[in-house]
């Protein structure tokens, strides 16, 4: 079944990517969001979703799972997406964060019981997170427009577009028996929705409307992860955010 759905999902986002600029928009929409009427349904959608299904066996597992299984889980997870993230720094050209990600998985494999222990942060090996849309902004394809994915959550459209490459190099994708990457994908699905419970919960109770606070939330994290915590000042969504410009 979940092979299924993964077979079926990567053209349908397509498909819904490519009739976008048929969807209807609302009156005076921000620029960088000029589908905010479609992305705000899907917003809703992935809230009802949310709270009908993943915020409550979120509970049930920081509940049932002890803290130490969940942060053995949590490292483990974390040690197998340092390799996608090793290689996207290596197309980015950042010889020194691939080298230090190279030397965290290398720690945390051998040292670290195969990634249970995060032996690697204790020594100062930093750990970074790198995916294909960060890259793609490094070579100066712009962000476009932003969008909101059924439960995937807030994106761009570039970022979108990066998304196949990116469930590719998923730490599930590691394992290859089915039954194992399925269970995985679920476990880190609850991992980090289970991080968030009070964070999303606050955003709803103190936000006069939490979909605007997502949205600029997730693009100035964007802009910032794209130059490394250091975005130039002036920054134009509009134009191209490659660091390398």
């Amino acid at each position: 079944m979940m092979m299924t759905m993964k077979r079926w999902a990567m053209p349908l986002l397509v498909l819904v990517l490519c009739g976008l600029q048929g969807c209807a928009t609302v009156q005076n929409a921000d620029a960088r969001d000029p589908w905010e009427s479609m992305n705000r349904s899907v917003y809703k959608f992935n809230d009802v979703v949310d709270n009908v299904a993943i915020k409550p066996v979120a509970q049930a597992y920081v509940t049932v799972i002890p803290s130490i299984v969940r942060t053995g889980v949590r490292n483990v997870l974390g040690n197998l997406s340092d390799v996608w993230s090793m290689a996207n720094s290596a197309m980015q050209l950042k010889a020194q964060a691939t080298a230090e990600t190279f030397m965290r998985i290398n720690v945390n494999t051998f040292f670290g019981l195969a990634g249970l222990l995060d032996v690697a942060s204790e020594m100062g090996l930093e750990k970074r997170k790198e995916d294909f849309g960060q890259t793609l902004g490094y070579w100066g394809v712009k962000p476009g427009p932003y969008l909101m994915l059924p439960l995937l959550g807030p994106s761009t459209l570039r970022d979108a577009l990066a998304t196949p490459l990116d469930m590719q190099g998923s730490p599930t994708q590691a394992f290859t028996d089915e039954a194992t990457r399925n269970a995985l994908t679920v476990v880190r699905i609850l991992d980090v929705r289970s991080g968030l419970l009070q964070t999303v919960d606050v955003i709803k109770a103190a936000s006069l409307d939490p979909y605007n606070f997502v949205r600029d939330a997730y693009l100035q994290k964007r802009n910032n992860d794209i130059h490394d915590g250091n975005p130039p000042s002036g920054f134009d969504y509009g134009e191209s955010d490659s660091p390398n410009q």
